[in-house]
């Protein structure tokens, strides 16, 4: 696989929408003749002080740019935040103060870099150009843009259809985030399936004012727990970054299996083939350490995992088993081992070894709460040690060794 396609393959993963591919293909090919990475854009209002897994989409897109060798712009819009985001309400946004915004922004900075480089990643504030900017450079910016034009956005035309009002100052929102591609010279600009209006004016500011138009990506929007709405606090079907461990934990243990592989292509990079094979309550397991990893570091994810693991067992393990079967020494391989399929068939629960070996395969058989996925097994039955079997959904049978 040549450069340029194994950096399409990967830029491609989980994207809604490219405006243009053959624009994109262009300025990778150009950026590796020419030893010049791409300048890729993507920017978040600060207008509430928590992330969660949802504004983590774009980041992680934003990674599989650095991790390709191209300048990340993490654009914060202390300046738009101050305006509102139109883009989906049916009303006026209330407008937040500097200081709200301002402090919104700290905490944004702090949590981006649980992700992305901070020594290559460039953090921006809109207000750098549009703070200095006169009514003069305002009123020259809005030119640039026609009034039928913007009611073609959705939104607006949805509002005025139904005699809600809008706001002059709603307006300078696609505008204002349409020229922060123009100020920074942005190639490549991401953002969701819901932004794709104002990535399109970044489009053609950027040619009225002379420049190269920028590539336009737009990602999903990322369902909640719940799998069905976007992910929203207010909703309450939020994964935060700053949840605590056990609770980030527990929360990607609730979501279903389609879900689950939704949130490994556009939260990860693992190859979703292999986590197909996977039983899907190892790969949700896997997911779920893996983000918990990524926000609180590696040793809380493993933590979180054997916790889940032990409520889980102790929550599904009844307090009467269907039989207790008892290993004598003969029965032990090496001291101390007996093969998982010979254990299973002591237990009289499954009917035959072929059967036993199928359940194993399709991941249904724990051993003191850990799937078996090799029928080869061995297992270790100690001395003066209850250990605990589960087969299928709904047999359970305790094993000890004989005194």
């Amino acid at each position: 696989m040549s450069e340029l396609s194994r950096q399409l393959d990967l830029i491609h993963r989980g994207v809604v929408e490219i405006i243009q591919p053959s624009e994109l293909e262009s300025k990778l090919a150009r950026s590796l003749k020419e030893h010049r990475p791409l300048r890729v854009k993507a920017g978040f209002d600060p207008t509430a002080p928590d992330l969660h897994l949802g504004h983590t989409v774009l980041i992680h897109k934003l990674k599989h740019f650095q991790d390709l060798g191209h300048q990340v712009i993490f654009l914060i819009g202390d300046f738009t935040g101050m305006i509102g985001d139109p883009t989906g309400v049916s009303e006026t946004r209330k407008a937040l103060t500097r200081e709200q915004v301002q402090e919104n922004a700290k905490t944004y900075q702090r949590q981006i870099f649980r992700i992305l480089d901070p020594q290559k990643t460039t953090v921006e504030f809109n207000s750098r150009w549009m703070g200095p900017m006169t009514a003069e450079g305002l009123i020259q910016l809005a030119a640039h843009y026609r009034v039928a034009r913007m009611m073609e956005r959705e939104d607006f035309h949805k509002r005025y259809r139904e005699q809600k009002p809008i706001s002059v100052h709603e307006f300078l929102y696609p505008l204002v985030q349409g020229y922060d591609s123009v100020a920074l010279k942005a190639d490549v600009e991401l953002g969701g399936t819901d932004q794709k209006f104002n990535l399109l004016v970044g489009r053609e500011l950027q040619r009225d004012y002379g420049q190269e138009s920028q590539v336009v990506l737009t990602m999903p929007l990322l369902e909640g727990t719940d799998g069905v709405k976007k992910m929203s606090k207010s909703v309450g079907n939020y994964v935060a970054l700053e949840d605590k461990p056990a609770e980030m934990f527990g929360k990607l243990m609730s979501i279903s299996d389609d879900l689950m592989l939704r949130y490994y292509e556009l939260l990860t990079t693992e190859h979703l083939g292999q986590v197909k094979a996977l039983h899907p309550m190892e790969a949700k397991q896997g997911l779920a350490e893996r983000i918990v990893g990524q926000y609180h570091g590696p040793g809380a994810g493993r933590q979180a995992r054997a916790e889940f693991q032990q409520k889980f067992q102790e929550r599904e393990f009844p307090d009467k088993p269907d039989v207790h079967v008892v290993i004598t020494g003969s029965d032990l391989r090496g001291g101390d081992a007996i093969g998982l399929v010979e254990l299973v068939a002591k237990t009289g629960l499954v009917s035959s070894k072929s059967e036993i070996r199928r359940l194993i395969a399709q991941g249904g058989i724990e051993f003191d709460g850990q799937k078996q996925a090799d029928a080869n097994t061995e297992v270790a039955i100690r001395p003066g040690e209850i250990h605990r079997l589960k087969i299928g959904r709904r047999k359970f049978a305790t094993i000890g060794l004989e005194p």
